[in-house]
C-alpha cells in the first residue's frame, strides 16, 4: 500500500506498542525482537516521530490511523468522532477493539463514519498473523479492500468478517473452547496439566496446519462429499455431547473459579512464565 506512508497510533499500551513495532519493522522502527521476521530496506527508528499526549495536531499528516484505546463505547465514541474530524475524509481509521462492532461507537462521527473499521489483531500484533477486517453497514468496498491490501503489505492474514457481530469469529471461537475446557478442569474431569496437552498434542497442531474445515473435508475423505459424509456420521453423537456440554457449562462462578484456578496454579509449578512466554514468541516468529 504505496499510499499509506504515515500512520498514527492512538493508545500504546501493550497492543499499540506491538503495532507500531510492526508498522516500524515495514519501513512506515525497530525493536530488537523484530529482526528475526525480517525488516524493510526502508525500516528505521527515525520513523518514529512521538508527538506527546496527543495526535491533535497531527492528524491531516496521517494516511492511517489505528486506534488502540480501552475497550469502552463511551470513551471510544468520543475519540473516534475526534479522530474522525481532524483527518482527511478518505483516511481509515481501524480499531483493535476485541469485541465491539465499529457501529457501537461512530454514533458522533460527521464525515463518512464508513471509513472506521475494525481491524483487530491476535495478540501480540507483531507476531501473530492475523487480523479480523470488520465492515460497519456503512462501509464501503473500497475501505474494506484497501484495510485488507494495507495489512496484507505487513505478511497479515487479513480475513473479512462479513456481518458485525460481538466478539467477531476469533475470539468467539476461543470463548467456546475455553469455556468447555475450563468446565473439563473445575469438574475434576481432567487436570490443567493434562487439558493443555490435549490442545496441544491432538487439535493444536493439526488445526494450525489446515484449520478445523479443511481437517474435516480431509477427515471425510477430501472434497465437499467427504466433509458432508463426515458430518453426517459425527452430527448426532455431537448433538448429545453438546448437551452434555451445555448442562455442565462453566459458570464463572466462585466455585468453579476455586477449582479451576488450583488446577492451574500446579500446573504452573515450577514454571518460569516469562521464559515460556519468550520462548513461544521466538517460534511464532520464526514460523
Amino acid at each position: 500500500m504505496s499510499a499509506i506512508k504515515t500512520v498514527g497510533i492512538v493508545g500504546t499500551g501493550v497492543i499499540g506498542a506491538s503495532w507500531t513495532a510492526l508498522f516500524l519493522a515495514h519501513g512506515l522502527q525497530v525493536l530488537p525482537d523484530l529482526k528475526k521476521l525480517g525488516l524493510a530496506s526502508n525500516a528505521s527508528l527515525d520513523n518514529y516521530i512521538s508527538v506527546g499526549a496527543s495526535l491533535k495536531d497531527h492528524y491531516a499528516e496521517l494516511d492511517l490511523v489505528q486506534e488502540n484505546a480501552t475497550e469502552r463505547v463511551d470513551l471510544k465514541t468520543k475519540l473516534i468522532a475526534e479522530i474522525n474530524t481532524g483527518t482527511r475524509p478518505e483516511v481509515i481509521i481501524a480499531s483493535s477493539s476485541s469485541g465491539l462492532p465499529s457501529s457501537k461507537f461512530i454514533g458522533e462521527c460527521r464525515q463518512n463514519p464508513g471509513r472506521v473499521l475494525i481491524g483487530h489483531p491476535f495478540n501480540p500484533p507483531h507476531l501473530m498473523p492475523l487480523v479480523e477486517v470488520v465492515p460497519n453497514p456503512q462501509a464501503a468496498k473500497e475501505n474494506v479492500d484497501a484495510a485488507v491490501a494495507f495489512y496484507k503489505s505487513l505478511g497479515k492474514n487479513a480475513v473479512v468478517i462479513n456481518q458485525e457481530i460481538l466478539g467477531f469469529a476469533a475470539n468467539r471461537l476461543q470463548a467456546v473452547l475455553c469455556t468447555e475446557a475450563y468446565s473439563l478442569v473445575s469438574r475434576g474431569i481432567m487436570s490443567a496439566k493434562d487439558l493443555d496437552l490435549c490442545m496441544t498434542s491432538s487439535l493444536g497442531p493439526r488445526w494450525a496446519l489446515t484449520g478445523p474445515l479443511m481437517s474435516t473435508a480431509m477427515g471425510g475423505g477430501g472434497g465437499t462429499d467427504g466433509f458432508r459424509h463426515l458430518l453426517e456420521h459425527l452430527g448426532p453423537a455431537s448433538k448429545v455431547w453438546l448437551e452434555d456440554m451445555k448442562q455442565h457449562a462453566f459458570t464463572y462462578d466462585k466455585d468453579d473459579l476455586d477449582a479451576l484456578s488450583t488446577s492451574v496454579g500446579k500446573e504452573l509449578q515450577g514454571k518460569d512464565v516469562k521464559a515460556l512466554e519468550a520462548k513461544r514468541d521466538s517460534k511464532l516468529a520464526s514460523h
